[in-house]
């Protein structure tokens, strides 16, 4: 067993003790937020004495001893025995400290060529490629719900809106088609997404380099990157930069969601019924036992306004800062891990609940008389060769006076509306096409992340 070398109160002090309220203060709940970078930190050190090797900043055998207890340090964090304690500021020094203590001088060579300032940013990277292929995931199945609650429901017309207020002739399967066409097209935007987090930072320090001979790209491959933040100073100008499109994208996915649930709530009321909630999806009342309450899909809307709180402090936090480092940035990771948390909790509920979701036919039919018939009474008399502007000026004028038009069959109104994207023709086949695409792409993208991953970790795939 090697001597163990005096490790310091912390990664950067040198002498003596820091002050105890000044850590507690600059340290905050960072350990907590950490907690979800620890694998992800001992996966960029694994990927970062890749680059140290190439560069013969490490010997062989210290080479083979660090990645061997790199991987005994994964596979602790992975068994819940290598924990951020009340001694570590934070991930890597927790992960730093196991080390050294089992290593004592090979141990102490892991972090040289890099900062806590370029290390956190892999750590992140890492994290959100993970956490960016799961929602999407999430996304396609939501998505896949919606499809499949159209297709069983293209038949059954309800009156559309505009303003609140009866339009024209909708259904349940135009209605589904349309949310799962939002979220697909949002699902599409990841990949532009991923180009700016699919970089590797690791090389850029504290933001200016090193005068070492690193060799990035070797450290880049090892970890699956596709790229490098080539100039070093770009790295730390990017805090927050990315992390808050991560949250404008959930932010676009939650903005989906909302709409999913207020419309629920709104179309299963009383008033309206052309939806039904089922029993053991609702609430009740302590007082009133009619009561069937919409709660969760009143909480989905809420944490959709919640995720845009989340954008909102991480657009404060980096929107005034100078070009370089600042400690704000550990702040960032709250709203970040919340923002995420958030949209997954929306995502896995949305597709629990939306299959269980009913339809009142009869009460959509009902509605549809009158008010939300007047235009195509107008159109047909368009089709039948009447101009526009005259049809819909006598139309009006009718209905002013009270005249009721014929009510057109179920069948009549589905055929009248063939167009492309249309009630009559809502194209479900194109619109799973494109989310087969979808699925397609996050599995090579799973698959090429995954394998770097196991094999940084000691798992050939």
């Amino acid at each position: 067993m090697p001597k163990r070398s005096p490790q310091p109160a912390t990664l950067w002090s040198q002498t003596g003790t820091p002050d105890a309220l000044m850590m507690a203060y600059t340290i905050g709940d960072d350990r907590t937020w950490d907690t979800r970078l620890l694998s992800w930190d001992v996966l960029g050190s694994l990927g970062h004495i890749e680059g140290l090797r190439a560069s013969g900043l490490l010997s062989a055998r210290d080479h083979a001893r660090l990645r061997a207890g790199l991987r005994q340090a994964l596979a602790a964090v992975r068994a819940g025995r290598l924990l951020i304690g009340p001694g570590h500021e934070d991930a890597h020094s927790a992960v730093e400290d196991w080390l050294t203590r089992r290593l004592g001088t090979a141990g102490a060579r892991v972090h040289a060529g890099r900062s806590r300032n370029d290390q956190v940013t892999v750590d992140l990277r890492l994290y959100l490629k993970d956490a960016l292929l799961g929602l999407q995931g999430q996304v396609h199945d939501l998505s896949d719900a919606l499809l499949a609650f159209a297709a069983e429901h293209q038949r059954i017309l309800w009156p559309g809106y505009t303003h609140q207020r009866r339009a024209m002739p909708s259904s349940a399967g135009l209605w589904a088609a349309g949310l799962a066409e939002g979220l697909l097209t949002s699902a599409e935007a990841l990949p532009a997404l991923w180009a700016r987090v699919d970089r590797s930072p690791l090389g850029s320090a504290a933001g200016y380099g090193v005068p070492l001979p690193l060799k990035r790209e070797v450290a880049m491959r090892a970890l699956g990157f596709s790229a490098l933040d080539q100039v070093v100073t770009v790295v730390q100008n990017s805090r927050g930069k990315v992390e808050a499109a991560v949250l404008a994208w959930c932010v676009d996915l939650a903005h989906d969601l909302s709409r999913l649930a207020s419309d629920v709530i709104l179309l299963s009321s009383e008033e309206f019924g052309f939806l039904v909630l089922p029993a053991d999806l609702a609430t009740g009342s302590s007082i009133m036992p009619q009561k069937r309450n919409p709660d969760l899909f009143e909480l989905t809307r809420a944490r959709a306004a919640a995720v845009e709180g989340d954008l909102a402090a991480m657009l404060y936090l980096k929107g005034k800062l100078t070009g370089g480092y600042h400690r704000d940035f550990q702040l960032l990771k709250e709203p970040l891990f919340r923002g995420l948390d958030r949209t997954r909790e929306m995502l896995a509920m949305m597709a629990h609940a939306l299959p269980r979701v009913g339809v009142d036919q009869a009460k959509g039919l009902a509605a549809l008389k009158g008010d939300a018939l007047v235009t195509d009474e107008v159109m047909r008399r368009v089709e039948a060769g009447v101009p526009f502007r005259v049809a819909y000026r006598a139309v009006a004028e009718e209905f002013k006076q009270g005249v009721i038009f014929t009510t057109p069959s179920v069948a009549d109104l589905i055929r009248r509306r063939r167009g492309t994207g249309n009630l009559g023709n809502i194209g479900l086949p194109s619109l799973r096409a494109r989310a087969r695409a979808g699925r397609r792409w996050n599995r090579g993208e799973r698959t090429r992340f995954d394998r770097a991953m196991s094999r940084l970790g000691g798992r050939r795939r």
